[in-house]
C-alpha cells in the first residue's frame, strides 16, 4: 500500500511547481502522478521543438484534444494541444513569460476571491522568477523559473515591432512592467546561462527535475489517474492505472488536482463530483452535487495573417531551410543560440481595440513561420505570420464527458464567438493586424498573403475568421474559485463541500487574464504551497462557509 501526505495529480506547470515546493519540507511525503513521460526529451529541451510537438506530429508529449463542432467557427472542430509530460504545457509552449494586467487580479478579488489581488499575488510571481534583468520592484533574479531575453531574434521580428510603431502603437520593453500596453519582444522561460543555456525552462526543469533526488518525493510517470477516492465527503486517495495494473494511492493529508482546465474537471466528474445532470447521463453515481464543475470555460481565440517571404532567415519548407538546419543544430548545441533557440513567436504586444478602453483587450504575436491550422497544414516556402486574440472573451463554454471511461478525452466546448462583443473585438483586431502588416517597415520581407480573405468587407473578413480562427492555448476557469453557487473551490483552493481535496491549476481562475497563462499558473501553485504549508494568513480567505457546494451565510 502506498501512502503519502500529499498526493498531486498532474505534473504540469502547477503540479511540478507544487511538488517541488511541498517537498522542500522533509517532514512532508509527496507523490506526484503524471500521465506522460519525464519531460526531458530533446524536443522539449530544444525551444524550436514546439514546431513538431504542438501540431501533434509526435503525440507522446501532447494530448491533441479536439473541441466539439463550433457553430461560431462554421461547425469546425477546434484543435486543443495540451502538454502530456512533466512540465505539462510549459514543456511544449512558446515560453512567453506574461503575467497579465494588474487589474485582472484585482477583478478576481472583487469577484469574491479575497487574497488574490495583484498586490497580494505579486510576491508569488516574484518568488518564482529568476529574471535576467535583475531585481526590481516588479521582478526578481533568484527564483527557480529562468526568465530571459531571447537568444537572437530574427530581423523580421524587429520589423514587425517597427511596423506596429508606424501605425501609432507605443514601444514597450517590458510587458510585465508598470504598463502592459505596447509592442516589443517577449521575455521567455529559457535558461540564459550555464550548461543549459538556450534550453527551455519548463516548470519541471525549474522546480521538479532538480528535486527528484529528495527521499520524500515520489514521481510516478506514465500513470493514469482514474478517480479520486472519497469517504464521507473526504478525499482519501486516488485510484490509478500503472503498467496495466490498477492500484489505490492513499493521501494522509490532501489530494490536489493539477490537471489543468480540461483534466481536473474531468477527474472530478469521473469521481462523482459535479453537475448531477452531467454525471447521471453517463451512469456515474453522484457523490457530491457541485454544479460548477466544468462550467465557465474561457479561452483565447486566435486569428492569423500569413505571408510568404524571400528571407531565408525564417522557418519554412525550402531547399535553403533544409541546408541551414544542420548548422543551426550545431550552433544551438554549442552555444544555446540561433534558430533552434527561438520561441517561434518572437515579438508581439498588447493593444486596445477601442482607444476609450481602460486596458488593452487584444494581444499580438509575430511568428517566424507561415502558420496554418496550428502548423498541421504546411505550405511550401518561407514566410511569417501575425496573430491577434481577444484577451477577455465573453463567450463562455464548458467541459464535460463523452462517457465514463477515464481514458476517453474530455468533451470540450469553448463556444467560440458565441457572444457578439467578441465578434466585434475580433474584427477590430483583424483590421488592426492588416494595417500593421501593410506598414512600410515590413515591405522588404513581405510577399503575397497566404489564405487571404475573399474581399475587403467586414462580412468577408468575418467569414475568413470563422473559417480559420482557433485557440492560442489558454483555457481556464472550469473549476473556478469564488463564493457563488457555481464556484468549485474557495479562496484557499479547497473544493467546496469535500475535505482534503483542492484544485491548483489554471482551472481555478474565475476570469481569463489578459495574456499567456503559464506564469499565472505557476504563481497559483506558489501561493497554494504557502496555503498548504501554513505560511500565509488564512483568516481573510475563510469566507464564505459552504455546505455541499451551496453558498450559505458566513458564520
Amino acid at each position: 500500500m502506498m501512502n503519502f501526505d500529499y498526493l498531486i495529480v498532474g505534473g504540469g506547470s502547477a503540479g511540478a511547481t507544487l511538488a517541488g515546493r511541498l517537498s522542500e519540507d522533509p517532514s512532508n511525503s509527496v507523490c506526484l502522478i503524471e500521465t506522460g513521460g519525464g519531460g526531458q526529451d530533446l524536443l522539449i529541451r530544444m525551444p524550436l521543438g514546439l514546431a513538431v510537438m504542438v501540431p501533434g506530429r509526435l503525440k507522446n508529449n501532447n494530448y491533441c484534444f479536439e473541441t466539439t463542432p463550433q457553430p461560431g467557427l462554421n461547425g469546425r472542430r477546434g484543435f486543443q494541444p495540451r502538454g502530456r509530460a512533466l512540465g505539462g504545457s510549459s514543456a511544449i509552449n512558446a515560453m512567453h513569460y506574461i503575467r497579465g494586467h494588474r487589474r485582472d487580479y484585482d477583478d478576481w478579488a472583487q469577484l469574491g476571491c479575497p487574497g488574490w489581488s495583484f498586490d497580494e499575488v505579486l510576491p508569488y510571481f516574484k518568488r518564482a522568477e529568476g529574471n535576467q534583468r535583475g531585481d526590481s520592484e516588479l521582478h526578481c533574479d533568484h527564483g527557480p523559473l529562468q526568465v530571459g531575453e531571447q537568444q537572437g531574434p530574427r530581423p523580421v521580428s524587429q520589423a514587425f515591432v517597427n511596423a506596429a510603431i508606424e501605425t501609432g502603437i507605443p514601444a514597450n520593453p517590458d510587458f510585465n512592467g508598470a504598463e502592459q500596453e505596447g509592442v516589443g519582444f517577449y521575455q521567455v522561460t529559457q535558461f540564459f546561462h550555464g550548461p543549459k543555456n538556450g534550453e527551455r525552462c519548463s516548470a519541471a526543469a525549474a522546480y521538479l527535475h532538480p528535486a527528484m533526488h529528495r527521499p520524500n518525493l515520489t514521481v510516478l510517470t506514465n500513470t493514469q489517474a482514474l478517480r479520486v477516492m472519497l469517504a464521507d465527503k473526504r478525499a482519501t486517495g486516488v485510484e490509478v492505472q500503472r503498467a496495466g495494473q490498477r492500484q489505490i494511492i492513499h493521501a494522509n493529508k490532501e489530494v490536489i488536482l493539477c490537471g489543468g482546465a480540461f483534466n481536473s474537471p474531468q477527474l472530478l466528474m469521473l469521481s462523482g463530483i459535479g453537475d448531477p445532470a452531467e454525471l447521471t447521463r453517463h451512469g456515474i453515481q453522484v457523490k457530491h452535487d457541485l454544479p460548477g464543475v466544468g462550467k465557465n470555460l474561457q479561452d483565447h481565440l486566435d486569428f492569423i495573417l500569413s505571408f510568404k517571404s524571400k528571407s531565408s532567415d525564417l522557418l519554412g519548407i525550402s531547399p535553403t531551410s533544409a541546408l541551414r538546419l544542420p548548422g543551426a543544430i550545431n550552433e544551438w548545441r554549442k552555444t544555446g543560440k540561433g534558430l533552434l533557440a527561438s520561441p517561434c513567436a518572437e515579438s508581439g504586444g498588447f493593444v486596445k481595440s477601442d482607444p476609450q478602453l481602460e486596458r488593452a483587450d487584444l494581444q499580438l504575436n509575430f511568428v517566424i513561420a507561415m502558420l496554418d491550422d496550428h502548423g498541421r497544414k504546411l505550405h511550401y516556402g518561407n514566410g511569417f505570420s501575425a496573430h491577434v486574440c481577444v484577451l477577455r472573451p465573453k463567450s463562455i463554454g464548458e467541459v464535460g464527458l463523452y462517457d465514463s471511461n477515464p481514458l476517453s478525452a474530455p468533451r470540450i466546448d469553448p463556444k467560440f464567438l458565441s457572444h457578439a462583443d467578441d465578434v466585434t473585438a475580433m474584427l477590430r483586431g483583424a483590421r488592426l493586424l492588416q494595417k500593421i502588416m501593410q506598414a512600410p517597415a515590413l515591405a522588404e520581407f513581405r510577399e503575397e498573403e497566404v489564405l487571404a480573405a475573399e474581399g475587403d468587407s467586414d462580412e468577408a473578413l468575418l467569414k475568413h475568421i470563422r473559417e480559420h480562427a482557433d485557440t492560442i492555448y489558454h483555457p481556464v476557469g472550469t473549476c473556478k474559485m469564488g463564493t457563488d453557487a457555481m464556484a468549485v473551490v474557495d479562496p484557499q483552493l479547497r473544493v467546496h463541500g469535500i475535505s482534503g481535496l483542492r484544485v491548483v491549476d489554471a482551472s481555478i481562475m474565475p476570469n481569463l487574464i489578459g495574456g499567456n497563462t503559464n506564469a499565472p499558473t505557476i504563481m497559483i501553485a506558489e501561493r497554494a504551497a504557502d496555503l498548504l504549508l501554513g505560511k500565509t494568513p488564512l483568516a481573510a480567505l475563510d469566507v464564505p462557509v459552504f455546505e455541499d457546494g451551496r453558498a450559505v451565510a458566513a458564520e
